[in-house]
Parts: structure tokens; C-alpha cells; sequence
């Protein structure tokens, strides 16, 4: 069974399945983290995910929970409103199909 060597602060260092990691890769490199619990002091450690950590990580086993690139869109308009909801709901109601409602 493969086990994954880390840093704890308060414990120094652990032992931590890969089972027991939360890996998310980002596809802003800089917001990549990793995240375990330590099975001693039960501490949540965080940390960035570097491009070797991540190859690291991969190689020990652990599968990363990946975000969307929508993540990274700008959202510069106003909310919708439950108006913007009721008409959006209605025209896809009378349209013939899902392609003529979306335009295409």
C-alpha cells in the first residue's frame, strides 16, 4: 500500500494514506492545493500544490478533484433576477427544441 510522507507543525513528520488527501487541481496553478488531517493531533494541514507536489501526489496514488476553466471566467453583469429565471423558463418551454432555444 502506498503511503504519502507530509509535514505536520505540531507533530513534525507523518504518514498519511492517499485515501485520507484532498487533492484540487486548479486550472490557475497557483490556487492547486492539497489537504489532509493529521491522524495524531488531528490538525487540518493545507497546502499549496507546486508543479512537483503535483506530480508527486499523482505518482503516490492520490486521483485530484479538478475545477472547471469556467472557474476562472469573469461574472461582470448584474445577478439574474427571478424575472430574468421566469423568461428564461417560459421561451424554453415554447421552444420547438433545446438547439432552436439556444440559438443555434
Amino acid at each position: 500500500m502506498t503511503v504519502v510522507k507530509s509535514h505536520c507543525a505540531i507533530c513534525g513528520d507523518v504518514e498519511i494514506e492517499p485515501a485520507d488527501f484532498r487533492f484540487v487541481l486548479h486550472p490557475d496553478a497557483k490556487r492547486s492545493f492539497y489537504e489532509f488531517t493529521c491522524g495524531t493531533c488531528h490538525t487540518l494541514i493545507r497546502r499549496h500544490a507546486c508543479r512537483d507536489i503535483i506530480t508527486l501526489l499523482i505518482l503516490g496514488g492520490i486521483e485530484p478533484e479538478r475545477v472547471p476553466a469556467e472557474a476562472l471566467e469573469r461574472h461582470d453583469g448584474p445577478p439574474l433576477t427571478e424575472a430574468d429565471r421566469t423568461r428564461f423558463v417560459y421561451e424554453m418551454y415554447l421552444a420547438p427544441d433545446i438547439a432552436a432555444a439556444a440559438g443555434a
